[in-house]
């Protein structure tokens, strides 16, 4: 799609708003029931006739899938076109939401969450991609980061929406609440998303995909089982060493074919490769610390589960509102310097947070979380933008299930190794101090390990925004020369 395509049709203009509310519906469908079934898992138990250890499954299998697959779906995508991948997906999650609602035994329920996670996968792979490829330039930031509010929405209401349909209904509406949703998503996608073909032929890296996929599903599996029986075990190493054998290999024959699964010249581009592996350090830092938090409002705080999930939205809020606006002024004034900020407030947030103890008040608790909350607003739209800019047309694909991966990674590394470090600290200071006294002392020094993990974030992230000054100043120079 050339640029005059991008900005000069004038019926494409017309319909990016519509574009933009029909990515919308698909971001939030797959975000919310990543976190509305948490709420339901309990139930599922007594209504199964299963336990804890299987009905995690539910979502883990949710998550594993949609970690495996988002790549390849994105090269799929660069090589087919967005539109019909992404309408696909949003088929095939409603019709899986479908299926989950009626299921009436676990394991049929666990089958019927990957289904839905396929469909999941398709769209958080995509939405990106499509916004990107649609939008002008001067408002990627801004357009991306109305889709990052999208995520906070799903993230907040997933657990209130749980919580109020099982107390008036049974838990199969948390499936069943998503089919209008999803339908009105495919008549919009239908109607107002463009059909953009791709300009070169492609072809599809099978072997490679393959590898991706059992590399990426063995490490997720290794940080899966190593949080549940621990990583002092040698099975998660196990999966750790293979998986990692795997990729190594992925990398290796990417190397050596004519059209790679992801082209690896993306990553000599110095600025890219700090984007996503910023973002990536971001995610597992949060991850662990909104994995984290809730043991400590109900278990040291004694807070009753509303209370809880009220405190708990005060980041996502505050997360929803600042990112569509750090995406606009990233349009404005450039990614860098507002992802710099970001990590700086970040840093300041986590040494705050670090200060928590068992005479905390509420106020103080949201006093403490509102920096987490702004700094993750201004750095994540600005990062996503920038990722999504610095690639070809022909890879936004690749790029946008990039960008996905890095979250869904992250989250399922910060969720696992935070927690792990957690319960060893726990274990350390039990000994020594009350159960309260220990549960504090471990989240401490926890919280110590994610500021060293944003501050390292941020070191990159300062030596980019270096590099990027210096190259601004040097085409400075050049202008000024050519100009005289």
């Amino acid at each position: 799609m050339t640029t005059g395509d991008r900005t000069g049709n004038d019926d494409l203009g017309q319909k990016r708003g519509l574009v933009l509310a029909s990515i919308a519906m698909g971001v939030f469908l797959a975000t919310i029931d990543s976190s509305i079934v948490n709420v339901s898992l309990p139930t599922m138990v007594d209504e199964l006739g299963t336990t804890f250890s299987i009905i995690q499954w539910v979502v883990l299998a949710y998550l594993l899938t949609v970690t495996t697959l988002m790549l390849t779906i994105g090269r799929l995508a660069d090589i087919l076109g967005k539109k019909k991948i992404y309408q696909t997906g949003m088929v095939i999650f409603t019709a899986g939401s479908v299926l989950c609602g009626i299921s009436t035994e676990v394991g049929w329920l666990i089958a019927f969450r990957v289904i839905q996670a396929v469909g999941a996968a398709m769209m958080m792979a995509l939405g990106n991609a499509i916004l990107t490829e649609v939008f002008p330039e001067n408002q990627r930031g801004k357009v991306l980061g109305i889709n990052g509010l999208m995520v906070s929405m799903g993230v907040i209401t997933g657990p209130m929406l749980g919580g109020l349909i099982l107390d008036a209904l049974s838990w199969r509406w948390i499936f069943f609440v998503n089919i209008p949703v999803g339908l009105l998503g495919i008549l919009f996608v239908q109607l107002f998303v463009p059909h953009i073909k791709p300009t070169h032929r492609q072809k599809f890296d099978i072997p490679g995909s393959l590898l991706l996929f059992v590399g990426l599903l063995l490490f997720s599996l290794a940080m899966t089982i190593g949080q549940n029986i621990g990583f002092g075990s040698w099975i998660p190493w196990t999966f750790f060493g293979t998986g990692l054998a795997s990729l190594v290999i992925f990398y290796n024959h990417e190397k050596k074919v004519d059209a790679p699964l992801i082209n690896l010249s993306l990553f000599k581009n110095r600025l890219f490769s700090i984007n996503v592996g910023t973002g990536f350090l971001a995610f597992v830092a949060s991850s662990g610390l909104i994995f984290l938090t809730p043991f400590y409002l109900q278990d040291v705080l004694g807070l009753d589960h509303g209370t809880i999930g009220l405190l708990m939205a005060v980041v996502p809020l505050l997360m929803g509102g600042i990112a569509p606006i750090s995406g606009a002024l990233s349009d404005k004034y450039g990614s860098r310097i507002l992802t710099t900020i970001g990590l700086v407030v970040l840093v300041i947030a986590y040494l705050s947070v670090s200060t928590l103890d068992i005479e905390t008040t509420q106020l103080g608790y949201i006093l403490r979380f509102i920096p987490f909350g702004i700094g993750i607003g201004l750095f994540q739209s600005p990062n996503n933008s920038a990722i999504m800019g610095s690639v070809p047309r022909t890879s936004l694909g690749v790029a946008s299930g990039l960008l996905s991966l890095t979250r869904t990674l992250g989250q399922t590394t910060g969720i696992s190794v935070m927690g792990a470090l957690w319960g060893a600290r726990m274990q350390y200071y039990q000994n020594q101090f009350n159960a309260l006294e220990a549960q504090v002392s471990a989240l401490h020094d926890t919280i110590r390990v994610m500021v060293l993990i944003i501050f390292i974030a941020l070191c990159f992230s300062s030596w980019a925004l270096y590099i990027d000054l210096r190259m601004k100043k040097n085409i400075n120079k050049q202008t000024g020369w050519q100009g005289k």
